[in-house]
This record gives structure tokens, sequence and C-alpha cells, in this order.
């Protein structure tokens, strides 16, 4: 009988700055989704943004603050040291060669997931990973139910793909919000792990010129 594969989370973003959301988000995901191991993947070169991000030591490095001591998470620095544009379904194929065995599943946003026809080979994409949505409980309609987003909506979706629901705590937090409060000199303790708040103040992150 064929061993089950092992599950393997995939979680990518600029995390610049990680904050609480991104934590919410992997507590969850771990509590959820019955992973063996999360990997995060701070972006490198970020094809889709259109502002420039933050050096990748910096953004790699609070990283490792805000998830390096969480148990069964590994911060994956490969894309910030991919050279060219940062694409995920290199990681997947990299990760497929790496661990043969294993079952990616790529976890993002309904946001994200409503995009997925705009990222470079999203069918190949679907064929290797299970995607997990993160839905928060969005604001109610009149007969009390709640808005979610249907992936089985999207144009042009491969037979086969698979997607399972992350259900997240209602916390938002915007990393947009956070550089614009460091660089209005506000505080952003209560946003953000500890640890990665003493880095963006002690390196001057975010700071008004």
């Amino acid at each position: 009988m064929a061993l089950t594969p092992v599950r393997l989370g995939v979680f990518g973003g600029a995390f610049d700055p990680p904050h609480r959301t991104h934590v919410a988000l992997v507590e969850a995901a771990l509590a959820q989704l019955q992973l063996d191991e999360l990997r995060i993947f701070p972006t490198g070169d970020a094809w889709h943004k259109v502002r420039t991000l933050s050096p990748a030591a910096d953004r790699l490095a609070m990283a490792e603050l805000a998830f390096g001591g969480m148990a069964r998470v590994v911060v994956d620095p490969r894309e910030v040291r991919r050279a060219g544009p940062t694409y995920t379904l290199d990681t997947l194929r990299e990760l497929q060669r790496e661990f043969p065995q294993a079952q990616p599943v790529l976890i993002m946003g309904s946001d994200q997931a409503a995009a997925l026809p705009t990222w470079h080979g999203w069918q190949d994409i679907l064929a290797i990973a299970i995607v997990s949505i993160a839905e928060r409980l969005e604001s109610a309609r009149s007969d009390g139910s709640a808005t979610r987003f249907d992936p089985r909506t999207l144009p042009g979706l491969p037979a086969g793909a698979r997607f399972e629901t992350l259900e997240l705590p209602p916390v938002d937090t915007s990393a947009t919000d956070i550089r614009a409060r460091v660089a209005r000199g506000e505080e952003i303790a209560a946003l953000v792990p500890p640890a990665v708040a003493r880095y963006i103040d002690q390196h001057h992150l975010y700071a008004s010129a």
C-alpha cells in the first residue's frame, strides 16, 4: 500500500514587514491543514510588485524573527537568492525535486486566488499543489450568510485542480499601513511581533527621508 504523501505547506510573500496577520495565518495553517512542515518564502525579485521592496536581507531577517521559532516552520531563503524574477512555479518545481514524496499545499489569500490566472504558469501550479485559500468571515449579507470566493469560478480552471479552505481569525493587518505608520513616527508594537518591531527601529526601516 502506498504511503500517505507528506504535506508540505508553502507560504510566500514580500513580508515587508511580516505582521500579526501573517503569524495568525501560519498558526491557523499548522492547526488546520495537517502539515508536516510549513515553509515561508520571502519573495525575491517580485515581478508583480509596482513599488520597490525593502532589501531582501532585511525582509529575510524579519521573517526569521517572526517565524523562525515556530515548530514545523522553516524560513526558506531560496527566492531572495534566486537571480531574476521570482515565480512560484519555479519554487514548487524545486520542492518537487528535493521532496518527491511531498504534496505541496500552497497557501494564499482569497484576493491572490482570484488573481491566479495572471500568475506565471498558473495551470502548472495547480497540477502540482493543493491551493489552500485563507478566508476571513466577510461582512454578512442581509440573510446572515457570508461572502466567500469560489475558486471553481476561475476562467480556464484545469481539470483536477484541488482547493482547501483555511479559516482565519478576524485580524486584518496591512503591511502598507504599517510602513506608513512608521514613516509618520507612530507606534506599531501591536501590529508586528516584538522582535520585528525592534528590528525595524534598529535598522531605521520605513522611516521618512
